[in-house]
């Protein structure tokens, strides 16, 4: 019993940072859709120049809409300083996806935007509930996730970005 509560626990309520010694997983093969309707395979989500922040989202989620708004307002110093790539992928449904074009488009986000409607990323990712956040390093390993938000993540998020970004 004990074996399958912590995984809930620690999928529900906390952070997971992996350590140095901890087997980093990296990112299942997915396809998916871009704003534009092209297909994408999540296997390009890639960063050589740095850190990857990973946010799963809907447009009906006021949680997630606070966490981009966030990672919108600091999105350019985090480029500079840790060449930061943010890709947002909304589970809005097929029948609320058009609405994601426009919301963005309205709040001029710059990072990377993917559809997941069927929730085919999502399963894969084991994402329960949104928004649900990853970082990855610039090989393309999860090491830090966290569900939910409340003002003042972004600094977290600052400190892993520092923590896994060499001096430049």
């Amino acid at each position: 019993m004990r074996v399958i509560i912590i995984p809930i626990v620690l999928s529900l309520y906390g952070n997971v940072v992996f350590s140095q010694n901890e087997k980093k997983s990296e990112l299942p093969s997915v396809d998916i859709k871009t704003l534009t309707g092209e297909t994408f395979n999540t296997s390009d989500i890639k960063n050589p120049d740095g850190p990857i922040f990973l946010s799963f989202w809907a447009t009906w989620c006021k949680p997630c809409i606070k966490e981009l708004i966030a990672v919108d307002e600091n999105y350019e110093d985090w480029q500079d300083e840790f060449g930061l790539k943010v890709y947002a992928v909304s589970i809005d449904d097929v029948k609320s996806m058009s609405r994601v074009a426009p919301f963005v488009n309205g709040r001029a986000w710059e990072f990377e935007i993917l559809l997941d409607p069927n929730s085919d990323f999502k399963r894969a990712m084991n994402v329960i509930n949104v928004p649900h956040s990853f970082i990855l390093n610039k090989n393309g390993e999860v090491i830090w996730q966290h569900n939910s938000y409340s003002p003042g993540d972004e600094d977290e998020i600052y400190k892993i970005l520092k923590e896994i970004t060499p001096e430049k």
